[in-house]
């Protein structure tokens, strides 16, 4: 359904469920997150519950989106306000002045960020004469919306405004103190529909009847809106990930529909925008020297069982885990729902989450490590997925001939199937034919218990790594996309509960 369907399926389980009662509610729909291909870890539970280091239980990006949220509801009209899980946004604004989402039409937040940045979200080209640039916030209307556009099209279609004499933003879209002029353009975030125009797009889909493509909330509904909309983007499917028959009518529908309607945009002068949806991302703003760190006062040590010995190092991210005396961390590292025993060792910028490591094992660093329980005909088993932390598992080939230029830690599939002695056939992808990735690739052993299946698929890596032979082919294999099918969630909360409940028990008994 992609995020713009299930938008639109949201609205219709209201209505089902309220009737004519929903035109009176203001809603917050938050994207829970789909398969996060770019951030593993947040696949089988939803990136909306992806644990944050701070809190005492360790909050999770939910609570986050409700606390920042928070004053909204009592400055809007019944609509629905949407968002993504993955994303922060901080701002600061005037004593008197709030955030009022009471126009017709759309509603979005604005913040200033680089053109770099630009390149990657949506870009508001703002009406000049109906904002300054100054304050911290202010109401403008939008002329046209661009979808990851390049920086000749920012450019020319006057989305870049210069920003003088006030504080400025650095390039890593942090404030400068530096008084030059530097260009910036205004990336979208969070958005409302109000409400008249929320059952418009429900009356829209129940026309439709069955979505057979996958529709973006933010490029697709937004891009038909404002004066300067035009069709052009309907038939551009350079952003999508997956090409579906079908999608430039629905667009092309979508666009009729919007046409003409209002962007109405609240201009954020003082806000920064965050997203840690990738693993890079993620391990930048929870373990390195970040702002947001900073602004939300992350701890290197967020509710677990440390060893003191370690409590000096700075640069990491322990998350709800019980890690024992002996075992080494190294810095830029995020551990989470983990037991660590203590004769492991985990190198720089690594990720591992909900395993348990009861062996003598020396991860590598830019490792990523994450651990699944699944249930295949009513047994509970355990698979764990291992790769580089800059792996693409969004990558993916047509022809079994290509898959050499899927890498896998820095080698090449191929390489490593013969040293796992698995065989590259069509057989080895779970998905259909024309995607054959690391995401569909069937390469991870089921196993009976949780440090088993962390074992086999960290001597996998070990064989690739030092070239060396680890026979796989005897072992039930999964690929992601199967694990994520098969997976227990029951099985995964219990593990993260009993890591609770000791914590809570230690601490219990360091009280009295």
């Amino acid at each position: 359904l992609g995020n713009g369907g299930s938008t639109l399926h949201v609205l219709r389980c209201l209505e089902e469920q309220y009737g004519d009662q929903w035109t009176s509610f203001t809603v917050l729909l938050i994207h829970s997150g789909g398969y996060s291909q770019r951030l593993p870890n947040a696949s089988a539970l939803g990136k909306i519950f992806t644990a944050l280091p701070f809190g005492n239980p360790v909050y999770q990006m939910l609570e986050l989106k409700l606390a920042m949220y928070i004053d909204f509801p009592r400055h809007m009209k019944p609509g629905v306000l949407i968002t993504c899980s993955d994303d922060i946004e901080l701002y600061s604004t005037g004593v008197t002045e709030t955030i009022t989402f009471d126009k017709p039409g759309f509603t979005a937040l604005a913040h200033p960020s680089d053109l770099a940045v630009g390149t990657t979200h949506g870009v508001f080209v703002l009406d000049p004469s109906s904002f300054s640039g100054k304050g911290e916030l202010e109401y403008a209307s939008c002329y046209r919306f661009l979808h990851k556009p390049d920086m000749e099209t920012m450019q020319q279609s006057g989305a870049v405004c210069v920003r003088g004499d006030g504080p400025q933003l650095s390039s890593s879209g942090s404030r400068g103190d530096s008084g030059m002029a530097s260009e910036c353009v205004y990336t979208d975030s969070v958005f409302y529909i109000d409400h008249s125009t929320a059952k418009q797009l429900l009356m829209f889909y129940k026309q439709m009847g069955t979505l057979r493509c996958e529709i973006d909330a933010y490029g697709d509904f937004l891009q038909a809106l404002g004066p300067g909309a035009t069709p052009d983007y309907t038939k551009n499917t350079s952003n999508v990930s997956k090409e579906d028959p079908g999608l430039v009518q629905v667009r092309q529908q979508l666009y009729s529909l919007l046409q003409g309607t209002a962007l109405n945009v609240i201009v954020l002068n003082n806000s920064q925008f965050y997203h840690i949806g990738t693993t890079q991302e993620y391990l930048f703003h929870f373990t390195a020297e970040s702002k947001l760190r900073f602004e939300l006062d992350l701890q290197p040590v967020a509710f677990s069982i440390f060893p003191d010995a370690a409590k000096t190092l700075d640069h990491l991210s322990i998350i709800q885990s019980v890690l024992e005396p002996g075992c080494v961390i190294g810095p830029g590292s995020v551990i989470e729902y983990s037991r660590i025993g203590p004769e492991v060792s985990v190198g720089k910028g690594s990720i591992v989450s909900g395993s348990y490591i009861n062996f003598n094992v020396d991860i590598p660093s830019n490792c990523f490590l994450s651990s699944v329980s699944v249930k295949i005909s009513d047994r509970v088993e355990y698979v764990t997925m291992v790769f580089s932390v800059g792996d693409d598992l969004k990558k993916s080939v047509k022809l079994l001939s290509d898959i050499h230029s899927l890498q896998f830690f820095g080698a090449c599939l191929p390489e490593c199937l013969e040293l796992w002695s698995i065989e590259a056939s069509d057989q080895l992808f779970s998905s259909e034919a024309t995607r054959l990735g690391l995401w569909t690739a069937r390469i991870f052993p089921v196993c009976s218990t949780l440090s088993e299946s962390v074992r086999m698929s960290l001597n996998m890596l070990h064989s690739v790594q030092h070239m060396s032979a680890f026979k796989l082919s005897g072992s039930r294999l999964l690929s992601v996309e199967e694990m994520l099918i098969y997976k227990d969630v029951e099985d995964m909360l219990k593990f993260r509960k009993q890591i609770y409940d000791e914590i809570c028990l230690q601490r219990q008994q360091e009280k009295s």
